[in-house]
């Protein structure tokens, strides 16, 4: 295997790399297991999540689901009043390799499956997230992974081939339309194989990748 070039940019998945996302682990704190896997299946709350993340309002989006399903209403209504607890705890030492990698002059963007609105939530609740270089929200441009069109729309902005391109993300259809651009990709699993990885791709030194990983809070 030929040895890949030294990346010039980071891209950044969100959602189970810096911040956990986890919206049945929240539902399962507030209602009966069960009835949560029937009123994930009944509303389809997953696939108006998917709407948002494409750029359809967040709150109209959330009050029309449960407009239609009165049984549920309240439930569908907690995706928009307490959207900020599905969306933890942070991931410290992912954090940490960013701030890192920023230490050392690698330029680090964003891209990620995410409502404009809710963006801006995340934002307020996590300064971390302004730290990016550049920005790719889905819910902003319009497309969503594995769609391709928002990678190529990555590209063209950011100006840099897509060989020198190493992107971070937990799901393997996000990174395999990814490498098909071209892209060096890296299926997230934890922070250790992170911080690994980037070591290796030359883009931290051990030392800074081990203190990183030792991170408690943001």
């Amino acid at each position: 295997m030929p040895e890949l070039p030294r990346p010039a940019a980071v891209l950044h998945d969100i959602g189970n790399v810096l911040f956990e996302w986890n919206p049945q682990r929240f539902y399962d704190s507030v209602m009966d297991p069960q009835d949560r896997a029937r009123f994930f299946a009944e509303t389809g709350i997953e696939e108006m999540n998917l709407r948002i993340d494409a750029g359809a309002p967040f709150h109209a989006t959330v009050a029309t689901t449960a407009e239609a399903h009165p049984r549920w209403a309240d439930k569908v209504m907690f995706w928009h009043d307490r959207w900020i607890e599905m969306a933890q705890p942070v991931i410290a030492p992912s954090v940490a390799l960013l701030r890192a990698l920023r230490a050392e002059g690698v330029p680090v963007f964003a891209l990620s499956n995410f409502g404009d609105e809710t963006f801006g939530m995340a934002q307020g609740h996590y300064p971390f997230l302004a730290e990016f270089d550049r920005f790719y929200i889905s819910g902003r441009m319009g497309c969503i992974k594995p769609d391709p069109e928002i990678y190529e729309r990555a590209e063209a902005d950011c100006g840099l081939p897509p060989e020198r391109l190493l992107f971070v993300d937990d799901r393997p259809e996000n990174i395999d339309a990814a490498r098909a651009r071209g892209w060096q990709g890296h299926l997230f699993d934890g922070p250790e194989g992170w911080a690994r990885r980037l070591v290796l791709a030359g883009l931290l030194p051990e030392g800074p990748a081990r203190a990183a990983l030792a991170a408690d809070r943001p």
